[in-house]
C-alpha cells in the first residue's frame, strides 16, 4: 500500500508544487504525493516550472489547489513548506505525523529574470536534497528496500 503525502505552503505555486514534483520523481511508486496551499495562488509559477524542467522533472500540468480539496484524506505525512502554512494549516485529523521544512520563497526573489531564475535553482536543489535525505532515511530504516532514482 502507497504511503500518502501532503505538502502545504501558502500559495502552492513554487515551494510546495516543487516538492510535490521531486517527491514523485525521487519516491517512484511508493508514495502518493499531493500538494495544496491555505490561500492559493491559481497558478504555478513559470519561474518554478522552468527550474523543475531544467532538472528533468515536468510539473507543467501541476495546477495550484487549496488544501480544503484534501482535507478528508488521510496522509501520512503532512509537510510545511513555508512558515505562512505551519501557521494556518488547518488541522487534518488523518494526518499521521507532520514535518516543518521551511524553504525561502523564490517568488520573493527580485533583480533579472536571470537572477531570479537563479533562486528558483537554489531552491529547487534545497527541495531534492531534503526530500532525498528523507526517503534514503526512511529506507535505511525500513525492512524493505526502496529505490530511489536520483
Amino acid at each position: 500500500m502507497k504511503k500518502r503525502v501532503l505538502i502545504l505552503c501558502t500559495g502552492n505555486s513554487c515551494r510546495s508544487q516543487m516538492a510535490e514534483g521531486w517527491w514523485r520523481s525521487l519516491a517512484g511508486d511508493e508514495w502518493e504525493v499531493f500538494s495544496a496551499g491555505s490561500r492559493p495562488s491559481g497558478t504555478v509559477h513559470p519561474l518554478a516550472i522552468e527550474a523543475m524542467a531544467e532538472a528533468g522533472v515536468d510539473i507543467a500540468a501541476h495546477r495550484s489547489k487549496h488544501v480544503d480539496e484534501l482535507a478528508t484524506r488521510d496522509f501520512d505525512l503532512v509537510i510545511t513548506v513555508c512558515d505562512s502554512a505551519r501557521e494556518s494549516c488547518p488541522v487534518l485529523p488523518g494526518a499521521k505525523a507532520r514535518a516543518h521544512w521551511p524553504f525561502f520563497d523564490p517568488a520573493e526573489a527580485t533583480g533579472t529574470q536571470e537572477a531570479k531564475l537563479a533562486v528558483f535553482r537554489r531552491v529547487r536543489d534545497e527541495i531534492a536534497a531534503r526530500i532525498r535525505d528523507f526517503l534514503n532515511s526512511e529506507a535505511a530504516n525500513s525492512d524493505t528496500p526502496r529505490s530511489l532514482r536520483r
